[in-house]
């Protein structure tokens, strides 16, 4: 009897567990996709430029590399 009941709770934890983390069968509707959900068109996402991919950063430090820069 107790070994059922092991059981049980155990099958419990795993699918709390794994409805918790948020996984998702493929196919399944997404919370907030439903049918009558309206969702404003997802815009371009906008990505951080580092500073090594700035322009205006590289040609600041070419010209400190060169000795043009007088601010030091």
């Amino acid at each position: 009897m107790y070994m059922l009941i092991a059981i049980a709770v155990t099958i419990l934890v795993i699918v709390l567990a794994w409805r918790g983390m948020g996984a998702r069968t493929p196919g399944a509707e997404q919370p907030g996709q439903g049918t009558g959900a309206v969702r404003a068109p997802r815009s371009r996402p906008t990505s951080a430029v580092a500073p090594d991919d700035d322009p205006e950063f590289l040609h600041e430090i070419d010209r400190k590399l060169r000795g043009e820069d007088k601010s030091g």
